[in-house]
């Protein structure tokens, strides 16, 4: 395995949930030596960075896959916090003169940058996770139908109710995110009419603080329990740990994302109360993205997924989940039917 080692990182976590997230825009490369026969391969990472327990973890398990079974060097890059698109210009150019390929930037808020950048180096392939405004011959748009996963958690969530209020937090609220809170009012409204869904919007565009902060996440959880949720589902990248944190310290049932929550260590402390997350194959993403290119055929276009292919889905790692039969039969079921089309999901509320 190659070992990639990071540094000049600067922590921006919540002590309390002990998390060390990064935002630092310096380089964090490999040091496994001179051998790269497998070749080289780079992730710029989204607000917030690794250590987000969420979204950038993911990236970079594919990343880490890639290393352990394709022989790949691996290069990773934190943004730098309040950075603009020539950062990330700068940034991706770096990456692609130094040869890796492909250059991933994980997060839409890359598109810009790597419109910019994929000309200039036609040779080599630029990922784009969760984006398709921006296309090209040697640019992979890595997408997912999050409204379907998102769907089954709020059939989850309006299942395992007690007071019929349940709570939605969306870390800023841009289009993808809505297509989180779109299909989790659908699948709750599906199941019982008659449970109220309160949806918060962390920080709205330009500022995308609502990405990296817990303490937001924390507090508009902390409301939504006040005003008697007593499920929540924070789509908020590491500010989502913060409403994880407090939802399961009044031990009401939180919802995961991206990730599989209930087996971060970072959140360790709450998994108890975390009821299931929904998760975005964002590490297969990348690991396929890598081995296209090493295989000679890159993937370039749209790359979507979905339920069919667990490219979303709900995670069962919480025994106590499991061991709630009717609800598992009812997501089922529901993930059955958004297959088969029965079920068309709304990708904005």
């Amino acid at each position: 395995m190659r070992r990639i080692t990071r540094i000049a990182t600067v922590g921006i976590a919540s002590a309390a949930l002990a998390l060390s997230a990064t935002a630092c825009g310096s380089d964090s490369s490999s040091s496994a030596g001179s051998d790269d026969k497998g070749g080289k391969a780079a992730i710029a990472y989204d607000i917030g960075g690794r250590g987000d327990q969420s979204f950038n973890d993911a990236a970079f398990a594919g990343l880490e896959k890639a290393e352990k079974e394709l022989d790949i060097q691996g290069t990773e890059q934190e943004p730098s916090e309040g950075e603009g698109d020539p950062d990330k210009v700068q940034r991706l150019t770096a990456l692609a003169r130094a040869g890796n390929n492909p250059v991933i930037g994980v997060g839409f808020a890359y598109a810009p940058a790597i419109a910019e950048v994929a000309p200039k180096f036609p040779k080599t392939t630029f990922g784009l996770i969760d984006d398709t405004s921006k296309t090209g011959p040697n640019i992979a748009n890595l997408v997912f139908n999050e409204e379907q996963g998102s769907y089954l958690a709020g059939v989850a969530a309006a299942k395992v109710t007690k007071s019929k209020t349940v709570g939605f937090i969306g870390g800023v609220e841009t289009p993808l995110i809505k297509k989180f809170e779109a299909g989790f009012v659908q699948g709750v409204k599906d199941t019982d009419k008659n449970v109220n869904v309160k949806v918060q919007y962390l920080t709205q565009p330009p500022d995308f603080g609502g990405f990296s902060k817990p303490d937001l996440g924390k507090a508009a959880a902390q409301g939504q329990l006040d005003a008697g949720a007593d499920v929540i589902y924070a789509a908020a990248g590491l500010a989502g740990a913060g409403s994880i944190e407090a939802t399961a310290k009044a031990k009401k049932w939180a919802i995961g994302v991206d990730s599989d929550q209930y087996n971060q260590k970072g959140l360790a402390a709450y998994k108890d109360q975390i009821l299931t997350s929904v998760t975005k194959n964002v590490s297969g993403a990348v690991f396929n993205l890598i081995k296209s290119v090493q295989d000679g055929k890159p993937q370039n276009g749209e790359i979507r997924y979905g339920l069919q292919d667990d490219g979303v889905a709900l995670a069962k790692s919480n025994p106590a989940f499991t061991k709630m039969t009717d609800v598992v039969a009812a997501i089922d079921k529901a993930k059955a039917d958004i297959i088969a089309g029965t079920i068309k999901v709304k990708t904005a509320p």
